[in-house]
């Protein structure tokens, strides 16, 4: 395995490269996002079909991507705030919470003017409770992030299983009123109003998405509330990952596969058989959506750890000095500005002050567009870094927090 003395200049490889595959693994999410309207990220019977291709493609990234991603992208936050506390001067706080504050004002300028779906904010916001926590034993970590979701999801199940039984009620024949499935249908399943609406704001000019989305700010909020658990209880993971040994490259190569083992034997069943219900309802707005944001999230948590583990096993075992480690790592160093030119270029082809194609595509052809974006950053990140120190981004986050311009080139 690799060790903290992995390069020179003491970074990890396997960590940056896992923090690459983390950025990249939330691509094929991010253009459902950036292409079709908000339901369609849960359900594509609401746009794209639901035909064998589509609920194939849609099955895979349930079980596989769909916020397994961007929980681990989470934990890799969760581990570097703590590795990032651990060599801070003698000021630590100051300078955390510095960085928080300027992330926010990126992440709220992200969401404004590019991406409506921008989880930074929900970053900058939980970062400030991590100082908390960052000392903290593993199995207290590992225990207050499964508090977390158990409470999350003790809170949610219970609007959920009213919406279940419900709609169980209907499935069985009983005289139910439907203005509740109508409800569902029109926020989770097929409308053509709604879809109709989406595609208007997205031929909207830049000027006026900035206008609409300020004026957003009350749900804005809302977003960055809702999401706090979800976004919380994994950077707590990320710390007790980091803590044990597994992100530093400690473990054994057998032990660490021995984890992500463990983790996708719970987690793939249980996310197979969600899966197959919602198929089998016709991918019916109350079951799918339930399964999506409630059901299925201490399962994705899981699956994260478990990708977190394979990939720490690869990337410093067998694929150590492959050259896919390499721009991964590249990749992951520049987390940031990636995550960011990612939703530039999406908004390039997808919204109305670009090509246009919102609307346009299905969930096919949107995943072979999401291609573009991450194979751009595996091949610009290494030419980058070996010109320059940090990314743009990066460099601009570290700067303001810092309240000094700090070294660029190499």
């Amino acid at each position: 395995m690799t060790t903290l003395k992995d390069t020179p200049s003491g970074r990890i490889t396997a960590l940056d490269a896992l923090r690459g595959l983390a950025v990249i693994g939330i691509v094929p999410m991010n253009v459902i996002a950036f292409s079709m309207p908000p339901a369609a990220y849960f359900n594509p019977r609401s746009f794209g079909g639901d035909g064998p291709l589509e609920t194939a493609l849609w099955a895979i990234s349930f079980l596989l991507i769909e916020d397994k991603f961007r929980t681990l992208f989470a934990m890799m936050f969760g581990a570097g705030v703590a590795i990032l506390l651990d060599k801070a001067g003698p000021h630590p706080l100051r300078g955390h919470y510095a960085r928080m504050a300027v992330l926010f004002v990126i992440a709220i300028t992200h969401a404004i003017v590019l991406a409506n779906n921008d989880v930074l904010r929900s970053y900058a916001v939980a970062g400030l409770l991590l100082p908390l926590a960052v000392n903290w034993r593993v199995r207290t970590l590992l225990w207050a992030a499964g508090a977390i979701m158990a409470a999350q999801l003790f809170v949610s199940g219970w609007f959920a299983w009213d919406w279940l039984a419900y709609w169980y009620e209907r499935a069985s024949g009983a005289l139910v009123d439907p203005a509740a499935q109508m409800q569902a249908e029109r926020d989770y399943g097929y409308n053509p109003e709604a879809i109709a609406a989406a595609v208007e704001r997205a031929n909207e000019g830049m000027g006026d998405r900035v206008i609409r989305r300020i004026g957003q700010a009350p749900q804005q909020i809302g977003f960055v509330i809702a999401s706090l658990p979800s976004t919380l209880a994994p950077m707590l993971v990320g710390i007790a990952l980091w803590r044990s040994g597994l992100l530093a490259g400690k473990w054994e190569v057998r032990r660490t596969f021995k984890l992500a083992g463990r983790c996708a034997a719970i987690a793939l069943p249980v996310l197979a058989g969600l899966a197959a219900w919602s198929i089998s309802t016709g991918f019916d707005p109350i079951v799918t959506t339930a399964n999506a944001l409630v059901w299925s999230a201490p399962f994705d948590l899981l699956l994260g750890i478990g990708w977190a583990a394979m990939a720490m096993a690869l990337f410093g075992g067998a694929l150590r000095e492959s050259a896919l480690t390499a721009r991964l790592a590249a990749t992951g160093r520049i987390a940031l500005t990636n995550y960011i030119a990612t939703s530039l270029i999406f908004a390039l082809l997808f919204m109305g002050w670009g090509l246009g194609l919102y609307g346009e595509v299905s969930r096919g052809q949107a995943l072979l567009l999401a291609v573009i974006p991450i194979t751009l950053m595996l091949l610009w990140s290494p030419q980058w870094l070996a010109r320059f120190r940090r990314g743009p981004a990066e460099w601009l986050w570290r700067s303001a927090a810092s309240g000094r311009l700090l070294p660029f080139r190499t």
